[in-house]
């Protein structure tokens, strides 16, 4: 429970239609091993007490009788068991009898939830059995005591501020209007669905859709528990399709006629993050509303059942990696083609390392004349050799630029800068920030002046990895005209040219890609050393699947460091030690805070995901705030 993780399950158990006092045995057998297996909150389908498909029965009393002799006896033998379980029962309230969800805790009926809407058509007669919900809250003679009973319940764990649900039962999710969305709008981050959905072809594709658009809308855990193979099969099928989704993510499900049991490990710190962050969600709404308490001991859930990709930003499926990846192409493509349209550039002018950022860069440009209609000799790739650069990252900028076609020039500014170490009485020899940042200056300069001299547009390639850590030359290569890899972390990068390289029958090309994406990260600065990189960027800053996970959990979703450096050592089990992690954790807070000035001022450039530093969008950020209490939590 520590961090807003909770365990939570839906199974559908053993049963037996119209044996209550089976029934009863197979549902503490559940609740049992959900508590051994750390569960939090379990859901269990609807009427599973007696089965869904009693027909008539429902109307003898022997079987509510038995019902509520079923329920009863549950409680007396979970009293020790620490899990919230919601178990489906008919109750008769006031002569009526109400298809009903009971929650229960350590011997204890917390409330009752019944069905507001009853499906009448095809294979369902509930109407005939059951009524529907009265509109305000009551109360209900239940197991010897009076117990809340009504829709606008919610439960709310005393020890643990997030963990709020709320209940609705089968149809109410297939309506108009569901139940949950009032739920939610008075402060349930979870919904439980007890349902009894029977088996027919198309239909477990719809329903899972539900459960998960659901579970986006209204920024929510959406738990499914459905009625199991021991339902009667006179005229249906039931499969036990279970389904737990968290904001529009699929995190478990048990497929029909499977094992009847899913589990997760769901992040409700993350849903009210999300909550708050959407200013358009709705204030509490909680009208007619009743809150019921529990406590719960605080634990500290293990996550490991919970999926953390250390690629955050890319996706884990090869087939949607590429769509993705194409996309990013298409946008970053459209977004400079309006731009060279808008500002009648003749050019874009690019400057080429034989790099990951500035081969992105060259391939969007390739793309945005493509879609213009206009020659890719438009293409204006300058590469500017120094001290530090090799003839591989050298030759591999040249076969770049000669199989896509563009126009490829060199230009040495070895001289230049040594003429400005002259002037400014900076020694060759004393390789420092300024020995560095001259070279950068001195490459952004001839690419404005060329861009200037032939009516062009500098095309910038810094990522947003980059701008996170301020990896970049103030007035150098963090400036240009238009930043078209602005909000593509470096990790993703990656991935967009390796996909270039895997679509392309042009063999120079490809050769020159792969071999690009086998180059460390450099930005070239330091003289080589024998002829091969000295300065490799992940040595000096950290390296960047580090640095692009705490991104996304940090900006994305406003997580704590402590948080952070909890999900980074799930993540990274086996690869980096905790040691590590915190120490690059901690530099990623110190650079990101301290290098706010240069993402203050940065180009134009079209945002591609849900993370990106302009300050004229997603984020804003004084230039001068302190990481003191960032810092302190990893201490």
């Amino acid at each position: 429970m520590k961090d807003g993780f909770i365990k939570i399950a839906a199974v559908s158990p053993e049963m037996r239609v119209a044996d209550c006092v089976y029934n009863a045995e197979k549902i503490t057998e559940a609740m049992s091993h959900a508590a051994k297996d750390g569960v939090h909150l379990l859901v269990l389908p609807e009427l599973c007490i007696t089965g869904y498909t009693c027909g008539d029965l429902f109307l003898q009393r022997t079987l509510t009788d038995g019902a509520e002799a079923a329920l009863a006896k549950i409680l007396s033998d979970t009293k020790k068991l620490p899990v919230v379980t919601l178990i489906g029962l008919p109750a008769v309230r006031e002569g009526k009898l109400y298809n009903c969800a009971a929650v229960v805790y350590k011997g204890t009926l917390l409330g009752v939830v019944p069905k507001k809407n009853l499906p009448n058509y095809g294979e369902f007669y509930e109407k005939r059995w059951f009524c529907s919900t009265p509109e305000e809250n009551a109360g209900i003679r239940l197991c010897g005591g009076d117990t809340p009973f009504g829709t606008k319940l919610i439960f709310q764990c005393t020890s643990m501020d997030g963990f709020r649900f709320a209940a609705e039962i089968c149809e109410d999710l297939w309506v108009p209007e569901p139940p949950s969305v009032s739920h939610a709008l008075a402060g349930a981050l979870i919904i439980a669905n007890l349902s009894a959905s029977d088996e027919t072809i198309g239909k477990a594709e719809y329903r899972r859709s539900l459960a998960v658009g659901q579970s986006s809308r209204l920024v929510c855990a959406y738990v499914y528990a459905d009625a199991g193979c021991g339902e009667s099969t006179t005229d249906m099928v039931f499969g036990g399709h279970n389904l737990i989704t968290e904001n529009g993510r699929l995190l478990s499900e048990c497929a029909p006629f499977s094992t009847g049991r899913c589990s997760a490990v769901v992040d409700l710190q993350l849903l009210s993050q999300e909550r708050r962050r959407l200013t358009t969600y709705p204030e509490s709404r909680a009208a007619g509303y009743e809150t019921v308490t529990f406590e719960m001991e605080t634990s500290d859930t293990d996550i490991a059942e919970r999926k953390i990709t250390k690629q955050p930003f890319v996706p884990e499926d090869g087939a949607e990696r590429g769509r993705r990846a194409e996309m990013i192409l298409t946008m970053q493509a459209h977004g400079l083609k309006k731009r060279l349209e808008h500002s009648h550039a003749k050019h874009a002018v690019i400057g080429i390392s034989g790099g990951l950022d500035s081969c992105l860069a060259l391939l969007v440009a390739v793309r945005g004349m493509d879609l213009a209609g206009r020659p890719r000799g438009d293409v204006l790739a300058v590469t500017m050799p120094c001290f530090g650069t090799t003839a591989r990252t050298r030759g591999n900028a040249a076969l770049l630029c000669e199989s896509l076609g563009v126009e490829f020039r060199s230009v040495d500014i070895t001289e230049a800068v040594r003429l400005h170490f002259r002037d400014i009485g900076q020694d060759e020899n004393n390789h420092d920030v300024t020995f560095e940042n001259a070279q950068a200056r001195e490459r952004t300069q001839i690419l404005m002046d060329i861009a200037n001299k032939h009516g062009g547009l500098v095309v910038g390639t810094g990522d947003l990895s980059e701008l996170a850590l301020g990896w970049a030359t103030y007035n150098g290569d963090q400036m240009s005209m238009y930043g078209v890899n602005a909000s593509v972390p470096k990790t993703l990068v990656r991935h967009i040219v390796r996909y270039a390289a895997d679509r392309t029958d042009n063999k120079p090309l490809r050769r020159a890609l792969l071999d690009i994406l086998d180059t460390p990260v450099s930005p070239e600065l330091l003289p080589a050393e024998g002829g091969k990189i000295s300065q490799k960027t992940e040595d000096i800053v950290g390296p960047y699947e580090l640095h692009d996970f705490f991104l996304y959990y940090a900006v994305r979703c406003g997580f704590a460091p402590r948080k952070i450096r909890r999900l980074a050592g799930a993540a990274f089990s086996g690869i980096y030690d905790g040691e590590t992690i915190d120490k690059w954790l901690k530099n990623f807070y110190r650079r990101f805070f301290a290098q706010q000035f240069k993402r203050s001022c940065m180009p134009d450039g079209p945002k591609i995901g849900s993370v990106t530093l302009s300050p004229r969008g997603d984020w804003r950020m004084p230039s001068d705030a302190a990481a003191a209490l960032w810092l302190a939590e990893l201490e």
